[in-house]
């Protein structure tokens, strides 16, 4: 190997800039066809390092993040959703309330698209560079309590502050004890107005004092989360059932009810 090369790479491995040198050599072979002055030689060099690292962290991010999968607002059928404003969508894509510190909340029926939704919102802010946490409300719950039986709550509260965006999934859709609902309220506590937090759930605002138990915790959840918030109210179908109509499962399962009812009567 030429040593002028040898001592490049060995610099660039000492900078960390891993890419640049196992591209080097390739990226040495076209300046030299292309003639490219060395400020072009640079640039090409350091904006191929530069999308590398940054591909690098945004795995990283997502990764800790665990959603429980990768979806897009691109991939979201804003045409089957009539009442949700994509534009609205959009422009919350663009991260401000994660810069103003404000809440999401998505309520709707299961299966409009609400988990979708705020998958994609957090995949934005991970590409942002923010750093984003997905939990369920059963398991965020779950482990809290776990943590306060051990006596680690307040390591467990400080380490969900940590994201500047918070995604707490399916509120609502398992009644919370007392105990249980005391401990959301904390952290929602520890993180009003410091960070952002987005909500799915399928219950009104007004059930929520049967969800959690209590109406007084309930209304003093509402209370902070709703102080700086964007509540989105999706009112259409189910993707889960438009799947089943395109296959003519549902068709065909409510033929087979309809038959079953007749026998009996």
């Amino acid at each position: 190997m030429n040593p002028q090369l040898e001592r490049l790479e060995g610099h660039l491995e000492r900078l960390r800039l891993f890419h640049s040198k196992e591209r080097l050599s390739g990226i040495l072979e076209e300046a030299a066809k292309k003639d490219l002055a060395y400020t072009d030689f640079l640039e090409e060099l350091l904006s191929q390092e530069v999308a590398a690292k940054t591909d690098k962290n945004i795995q990283m991010r997502t990764t800790m993040a665990r959603l429980p999968y990768v979806k897009t607002l691109e991939t979201f059928d804003f045409g089957f959703q009539p009442s949700l404003d994509a534009r609205q969508i959009r422009e919350l894509a663009g991260g401000r309330y994660i810069d103003a510190v404000e809440n999401i909340i998505l309520v709707g029926p299961p299966g409009v698209g609400k988990t979708h939704l705020a998958v994609a919102l957090g995949m934005k802010a991970i590409q942002q560079g923010h750093r984003v946490l997905f939990l369920s409300a059963t398991g965020l719950i779950g482990t809290l309590a776990k943590a306060h039986a051990e006596n680690r709550l307040e390591e467990k509260l400080k380490l969900y502050c940590q994201p500047r965006l918070l995604i707490v999934d399916e509120l609502g859709y398992i009644p919370v004890d007392r105990h249980g609902a005391n401990l959301f309220f904390q952290l929602v506590c520890r993180r009003y107005e410091k960070g952002s937090l987005i909500l799915t759930s399928n219950q009104r605002f007004g059930d929520w004092g049967e969800i959690f138990g209590d109406a007084i915790i309930a209304t003093a959840l509402l209370d902070r989360l709703l102080h700086h918030s964007l509540t989105i109210n999706i009112k259409g179908e189910s993707y889960r059932l438009k799947e089943k109509k395109r296959a003519g499962l549902l068709a065909k399962v409510t033929a087979q009810e309809t038959d079953e009812k007749a026998l009996k009567a």
